[in-house]
């Protein structure tokens, strides 16, 4: 198997721990513009970006005026009532630091919008150890689409086999897949549903303490 030169890393519920977040702030975006969905209903659908997630769930077109209040109301929920909440991963900055100290590339790959992005990665303690990020206003499609991924390929400059994903969702699993990139897959994000990656672990403490499995260069 070829070393992995480079990882890209999922940020909401690999590095920090944001899909509930993410999913109450959703509800009560729905709410608001008469959608009365349930939290059940939403939180397996986290891990998708809203392009995805909103259409599958009310119909709303991407591009529409009723998807951006949608998004702005999502947005406004997670950012004041939410984020607050939101804590790191155990050994989140840990992983990155010695990711980097064997000299692997690493970007932050995420359908998140790019304003909460960089208040996760703050909240992860990790923004000032990753400067690349690929979130979804880099591409037309998020999560489970492959853009994301393709674009964080493109950015590194490396062949899909150099190049490991670090997920927590299936979501994440389908878009690396569909890029030829294969995926670890972390527990801590609440998702099961991890069929098809490489190797599957608690958080980010357990995969540092294992990362002997990898063939990392």
């Amino acid at each position: 198997m070829t070393p992995y030169h480079a990882v890209i890393l999922d940020l909401d519920g690999t590095l920090v721990d944001s899909n509930d977040a993410h999913a109450r702030a959703w509800v009560h975006a729905f709410a608001d513009k008469g959608f009365h969905l349930s939290f059940e209903e939403v939180r397996p659908l986290i891990g998708m970006g809203g392009d995805q997630l909103v259409p599958r769930l009310t119909g709303v077109s991407p591009g529409s005026e009723a998807y951006r209040q949608l998004s702005d109301a999502w947005k406004n929920h997670f950012q004041r009532g939410e984020l607050p909440t939101v804590r790191a991963q155990p050994g989140a900055r840990e992983l990155v630091e010695e990711l980097r100290r064997r000299g692997l590339d690493l970007i932050i790959g995420t359908s998140g919008d790019e304003a909460v992005v960089e208040a996760l990665l703050m909240r992860a303690d990790v923004a000032d150890l990753v400067p690349q990020r690929t979130t979804a206003s880099d591409v037309e499609d998020s999560k489970p689409a492959p853009d994301i991924v393709k674009a964080a390929l493109e950015k590194l400059g490396r062949k899909a086999d150099e190049v490991l994903m670090l997920g927590d969702t299936p979501y994440d699993i389908e878009s690396a897949g569909r890029s030829g990139v294969r995926t670890v897959a972390l527990r801590c994000g609440g998702d099961t549903r991890l069929d098809g990656a490489v190797g599957v672990y608690n958080d980010p403490l357990d995969l540092l303490n294992h990362l002997s499995d990898l063939p990392l260069r």
